[in-house]
């Protein structure tokens, strides 16, 4: 690309809007293993696709200029109402503090005043959509991007966003989840995504990723990112997330073709048992309230509607399931539906579950994300995600593809040799918007020099084996 991905162009115009810090002592590289601040005080697989790009790979200015420092801090507009160039500020400064303002000053960027309105403004909209929101009523000139897993690699989101073009009235965004954990700006890149949202609420929509939880934001790193950047107020507004992710809806459906969902089909509900009239003559007649356990089926788009999402930590047992597989549930080439043993929580579902969902409701994609490189190369028969993306089923009825949006993942890695993926986003046209286009692009380079917020060499590399035990203490 000709301009550099780490300083923005000039806000567009807006079609629809009504004394320098330290410079940042964060600064040990990428394959340090100190966990927080130094240290925070504060606390398949078929290739054919319908069109292709790649982006080579992008790098930092190198010219020496320093970047201009931004009015800080940030404030909230008078009468509570973004505009596009609120927006694109917010994204210019959060670029230039994440090299040039220690992240235990983070308060002094977006004081604790702006983040509650920011969060409480897009937490009303997102606890207002339903389960599965609908996209409909795209225009002939519309196009949908469809994005994965970020993790927190927030320079490459704003690589992606130059790339895809910003959202606008004619271009729709579907973010399929995993905005935090693991990379070490989640914090900045989940507000960025919250002020799209509240910006343009019917053009952006945001869904939960199985990140986006209590027990995984505090294993892998955001939690304690949010500790460190609002040192006492950290606790705060760390609550403020939680309550933020219970609202996120679990899928979507574009333009009645495609389904989209962090890790994909989910389950039926479990019958539960009706207890007969107890006869008068019969009082000790026994009832069987055995359920037949082993026969799972797929899930119905009226049973996800109907399930309760708001939960810290989508439950592995019990009647409320559906959460939990939409969100951790990966596919397989072995036929049928099983549980995901691997994970401890959601299913594994074949290419006969993938052909019998999508002809059910007449869809012809299902676009999922939740695999990364280090998740791939565990998984045999399944393509690994050196593109950023893999179709993994391909039936008579339509396909299945993974979608990952974070290149060079995971930003910190204990390895010698790196993954060096690239990310990819999907754009969806007219007149069906089920054909995809994929574009994979390289990461941002050199990201800058930060310390990791968790024991990145000894935690888990691909969410397996879980702690299901904390997960249910966490709600």
């Amino acid at each position: 690309m000709s301009s550099s991905p780490n300083s923005l162009p000039p806000p567009a115009p807006d079609p629809e809007s009504s004394s320098a810090i330290a410079a940042a002592d964060n600064n040990a590289p990428d394959t340090a293993t100190t966990a927080g601040d130094s240290p925070p005080e504060e606390p398949i697989c078929s290739t054919t696709t319908t069109a292709t790009t790649t982006s080579s790979s992008s790098s930092s200015p190198s010219d020496g200029a320093e970047d201009p420092q931004p009015d800080i801090p940030i404030s909230w507009p008078p009468d509570g109402q973004l505009s596009s160039e609120w927006v694109h500020r917010l994204i210019a400064t959060f670029d230039w503090s994440s090299r040039n303002v220690a992240p235990s000053q983070f308060y002094s960027v977006l004081p604790v005043p702006v983040f509650d309105a920011l969060v409480l403004a897009a937490s009303k909209l997102l606890h207002k959509e339903p389960n599965c929101v609908s996209i409909g009523g795209l225009s002939p000139d519309s196009t949908v991007v469809v994005v994965g897993d970020v993790h927190g690699q927030l320079h490459d989101v704003l690589l992606l966003f130059r790339e895809a073009g910003f959202p606008s009235e004619n271009r729709y965004f579907v973010f399929n989840g995993d905005y935090v954990d693991r990379g070490a700006w989640g914090l900045e890149t989940f507000l960025v995504l919250l002020a799209w949202k509240v910006f343009m609420p019917h053009r952006v929509f945001l869904l939960r990723g199985n990140h986006e939880s209590k027990y995984c934001t505090s294993v892998y790193g955001f939690e304690k990112e949010v500790l460190a950047k609002y040192g006492d107020k950290g606790k705060h507004a760390y609550r403020k997330c939680l309550g933020c992710f219970e609202g996120l809806p679990l899928a979507s459906i574009i333009a009645g073709h495609v389904y989209t969902a962090h890790g994909g089909l989910f389950r039926g509900n479990p019958a539960i048992p009706t207890l007969p009239k107890r006869s008068k003559r019969k009082k000790n007649r026994k009832v069987n309230l055995q359920q037949e356990t082993n026969t799972l089926a797929l899930g119905s788009l009226d049973e996800l509607a109907k399930a309760r999402r708001s939960v810290l930590d989508p439950p592995w047992e019990g009647q409320n399931l559906i959460p939990g597989d939409v969100l951790w549930s990966d596919p397989t080439m072995k036929p049928g539906l099983s549980p995901n043993k691997e994970r401890g929580i959601g299913l594994l579902w074949g290419p006969d579950c993938t052909e019998s969902f999508l002809k059910r409701f007449q869809l012809k994609l299902i676009i999922r994300s939740h695999e990364g490189p280090d998740a791939r190369e565990k998984r045999p028969g399944l393509g690994n995600m050196d593109e950023g993306y893999t179709i993994d089923h391909v039936t008579e009825s339509g396909k299945l593809i993974t979608l990952f949006s974070a290149p060079d993942y995971p930003q910190f890695q204990a390895t010698e040799e790196r993954y060096k993926n690239k990310g990819a986003y999907i754009v969806l046209r007219p007149p069906n918007f089920d054909e995809p286009e994929f574009h994979s692009f390289d990461a941002v380079t050199p990201r800058p020099q930060v310390n990791p917020y968790y024991d990145f060499e000894d935690v888990i590399d691909s969410d397996e084996d879980l702690d299901l035990a904390s997960m249910a203490n966490n709600d």
